[in-house]
């Protein structure tokens, strides 16, 4: 099984990269591997593939924050990126061909002049919206990894004309105010001498094409309102208010547009019985008196079922056990934690009268006064010394 190379190492930039220094790496990158520079170099490709899956990443502000934390497992849902198979060559050149600008060469590689290959091809609609959920995990699910299967309403490609927008593949014809180019240059005479600006044109926002004929079914939007069952793979060890992301899961973009993200927040469902402290799991554990004296053995509850301790005799109130290894696992690491185990004697709040003699007698003896210099450690040092 292979193993993704680091974004960063990728695009040759370091983790303190301005976006502009991104894009331009990006930009660099994709020049050296083009296909059309490697014609039938299946290696160049792949990496060509794999700047752009890098791009997507560390351009967006989001998934940059998300996967300098928690590496490629925080970006887990992407299916794999581009090199996975998740997007075709049209899509590539469709979301960052814009990034090149006018440069004449360029145009033709990403579709600025005729497209690849020669030829008008249409240009893509407005990028769908991204979308928001919240999954509940138990403890056990955050241990383990879980994966979940949910109905997400959004908007979805209209089936009956492919997201296109029109009646059929007929419907298309080229911008009468833009010729095609998707692009209005406007000049005007300054005091500086003439500026030519360039906007996007406002009849076809920028697609070259407009429709002659609708689809009756989305009213041209390429789109409609629907339900989509996603899964979702969601790795061992993620924390409340961590997100995850799944590229291309949000809302359908309109008339052929790339679609947005589905974005996944991690909510933990609470333990009746444990408390999560990092990748620790604390539990406090309460015993009577005879059993601290005397010592016993206890169940305790884990994340993943019981636990057989043994307190020894003369056990302290406020002494800690720990269980190794019995935590949550690191999200983007091998390590794992601990449960830790407070020890709490109990100390009932009535007495009978019976009782009360008895304890009158051992107040008496030396054996059951406090001594500190005998005592444990105190509880602030002991979890010192755990953590060190």
């Amino acid at each position: 099984m292979s193993t993704k190379r680091d974004y960063y190492e990728i695009l040759v930039v370091a983790k303190s990269s301005t976006q502009d220094e991104i894009k331009k790496a990006y930009r660099k990158v994709a020049m050296q591997f083009h296909p059309d520079r490697n014609p039938n170099n299946k290696e160049a490709e792949e990496k060509f593939k794999e700047a752009a899956e890098a791009y997507e990443v560390l351009s967006d502000p989001d998934k940059r924050a998300q996967y300098d934390r928690f590496g490629h497992a925080g970006m887990n849902g992407n299916r794999g990126g581009y090199g996975g198979g998740g997007m075709n060559m049209d899509d590539i050149f469709s979301n960052f061909g814009d990034i090149f600008g006018n440069d004449d060469i360029f145009g033709s590689f990403f579709g600025g002049g005729g497209g690849r290959g020669g030829g008008n091809r249409r240009g893509r609609g407005t990028r769908g919206s991204n979308l928001r959920v919240k999954i509940r995990l138990t403890y056990e699910e955050i241990a383990k990894g879980a994966n979940k299967k949910i109905k997400v309403k959004k908007y979805v490609p209209c089936q009956h004309c492919g997201g296109l927008g029109a009646k059929d593949k007929n419907a298309f014809q080229s911008c009468n105010t833009c010729g095609g180019s998707g692009q209005v240059r406007k000049v005007t005479q300054t005091f500086l001498g003439q500026m030519q600006t360039v906007t996007t044109c406002p009849t076809c926002h920028g697609e070259g094409q407009t429709i002659t004929s609708k689809c009756g079914h989305c009213k041209g939007e390429g789109r409609m309102y629907g339900e989509e069952t996603v899964s979702i793979d969601i790795p061992a060890g993620v924390q409340e208010g961590m997100q995850l992301s799944m590229s291309g899961k949000g809302n359908a973009g309109e008339r052929g547009g790339a679609p947005g993200d589905l974005l996944i927040l991690i909510e933990e469902e609470p333990h009746p019985e444990l408390q999560r402290d990092g990748l620790n799991v604390a539990y406090d554990l309460y015993i009577s008196f005879p059993d601290a004296v005397y010592g016993t053995s206890v169940e305790v509850p884990t994340i993943d079922g019981k636990a057989k301790i043994k307190i020894p005799a003369g056990t302290q109130s406020g002494k800690i056990f720990r269980l190794k290894g019995k935590g949550f696992p690191s999200v983007n690491s091998y390590e794992k934690g601990d449960q830790l185990i407070h020890v709490n004697v109990w100390t009932p709040q009535h007495v009978s009268s019976e009782e009360k003699e008895m304890l009158d007698k051992l107040q008496s003896s030396d054996n059951f006064k406090p001594n500190p210099e005998k005592s444990e450690k105190g509880f602030f040092e002991k979890v010192r010394d755990i953590f060190s």
